[in-house]
């Protein structure tokens, strides 16, 4: 029985946007996945991987997925208080425990077990991005380049693996590869959201990082952009492109109908981190945005790969 803090914050749930169109607790596989749906496609800017792209067999798990992550996100930042996200973020890591246990009560996670039995996925991710969330809440700074690595390690990687779980990829190998992808897009992201990370009072750009070229967290949390602060970020940037560039021998592991997916995945940052060198590395002042004839560029690329490449079969033999 949750204490009376606890009630208060399970209040707060009812006020979040994603509490809209939720049904009630123990509700049907149907009606869960119905709601999963309605989610995803409200956002569905923010969830690449569930294109049009994908085999419609795998919409549906995708659906569910996202939303268990929207869900995770908004807990931690959307209710203004870290106490209250902390208490949320257990809330929500005992009804996780509930579905693993087959007896699922939340809409979501009545979806989700579904979709993790169906395709046997590790609960372990799932754990891993609330540690992320629940560490956003207590950290706000980063003292070196291995921390902001060690955090992308549970805010991006599990988000990959869960990915390639549900093609049917649970090896080492692939798993390695893929976090150089996610790893790479949560850093261009950090990279890219400086001034929206600032106003939550949070710099990513690691301590040592900044000292190394002259600044301070004061230079950022003031908007202070010169010649130092232009070398530290393409300093970052170009870090960040080498991690990328590792995740790359991942693309011709993977069928067909994903490979396109973490091809965009891996573009996609790319492009991030293209148009912050586009701006002047000047991300202080605002932030950089991929335009949509890029994002358009980008896909038909992909496209072009996949019809290039065959169906993977080749690649998945040689592996």
């Amino acid at each position: 029985m949750p204490s009376t803090a606890g009630r208060q914050s399970l209040a707060r749930v009812r006020d979040l946007e994603i509490a809209k169109r939720l049904p009630a607790d123990g509700c049907s596989l149907a009606e869960a996945r119905e709601y999963t749906r309605w989610l995803a496609r409200r956002h569905y800017e923010n969830f690449m991987v569930a294109s049009w792209l994908l085999p419609r067999r795998l919409h549906q798990p995708f659906f569910d997925v996202y939303c268990y992550c929207r869900w995770s996100d908004d807990l931690g930042d959307e209710t203004g208080d870290p106490s209250t996200a902390l208490e949320l973020l257990d809330w929500w890591e005992e009804e996780l425990d509930l579905a693993v246990a087959g007896r699922p009560k939340h809409p979501v996670l009545i979806a989700l077990g579904r979709t993790m039995a169906e395709f046997s996925l590790p609960d372990q991710p799932f754990r891993d991005l609330l540690k992320a969330f629940r560490q956003d809440q207590t950290v706000v700074r980063y003292p070196d380049w291995e921390s902001i690595l060690e955090y992308s390690r549970y805010s991006a990687n599990p988000v990959g693996r869960i990915v390639l779980a549900l093609a049917g990829y649970q090896d080492e190998r692939r798993q390695r590869l893929s976090d150089f992808t996610c790893t790479g897009l949560q850093l261009a992201n950090f990279w890219q959201d400086v001034t929206c990370d600032r106003e939550k009072g949070r710099i990513y750009i690691p301590l040592d990082c900044l000292v190394a070229h002259g600044l301070g967290e004061q230079d950022i949390l003031t908007g202070r952009f010169d010649d130092r602060y232009r070398e530290l970020m393409k300093d970052i940037v170009e870090r960040t492109r080498r991690i990328l560039d590792q995740g790359l021998p991942l693309i011709p592991l993977v069928s067909s109908e994903l490979r396109v997916d973490i091809d965009l995945f891996s573009r996609g940052g790319r492009a991030v981190l293209d148009a912050i060198e586009a701006v002047g590395y000047n991300t202080l002042e605002s932030r950089p945005v991929v335009r949509r004839s890029t994002q358009m560029r980008l896909l038909g690329r992909a496209l072009v790969r996949r019809w290039l490449g065959g169906d993977g079969g080749a690649a998945e033999r040689a592996a």
